[in-house]
């Protein structure tokens, strides 16, 4: 079997999809070229994700990182979002074949994308080498 019972799961019945209007951080990445696009929305209380949303146009694996990134940053201190790493998303999904692996950075990198929408949002000071301005989710994309 090529994906695992998680996988599957997170993809036909993927949580926390949706977009939020007044969100406190929104982070997209991917673009057409890739085929991958990821939108995370988070919704941020005394420094806590409150609630977080998603829509991502990409494939199987693409949505089921998306739902997976967002169900293990929910209810999280919004500096422990930053902490997440594709490989936790990798391992929480019981592993993706390697040429989807690329889906997994999107989904931590639509997070750390939407932490520093929030901190710039509310003037929060930041190490700028903590959000890398080069995508890595995919080579020779241009972005």
């Amino acid at each position: 079997m090529l994906y695992s019972e998680k996988v599957m799961d997170h993809f036909q019945n993927p949580r926390n999809v949706g977009k939020m209007d007044d969100a406190d951080g929104v982070g997209e990445v991917g673009n057409a070229v890739c085929g991958d696009i990821m939108k995370i929305y988070l919704k941020v209380e005394d420094g806590v994700i409150t609630d977080v949303k998603f829509n991502t146009f990409g494939c199987g694996s693409a949505i089921a990182t998306s739902s997976m990134a967002t169900e293990m940053i929910k209810g999280k201190k919004i500096e422990e979002a930053l902490e997440l790493s594709n490989k936790a998303v990798v391992e929480a999904l019981d592993g993706l074949p390697a040429h989807k692996l690329h889906c997994s950075v999107l989904a931590e990198e639509a997070v750390k994308a939407a932490v520093k929408d929030y901190y710039d949002k509310n003037n929060i000071p930041y190490d700028p080498a903590m959000f890398p301005t080069d995508c890595a989710h995919c080579e020779g994309c241009g972005h």
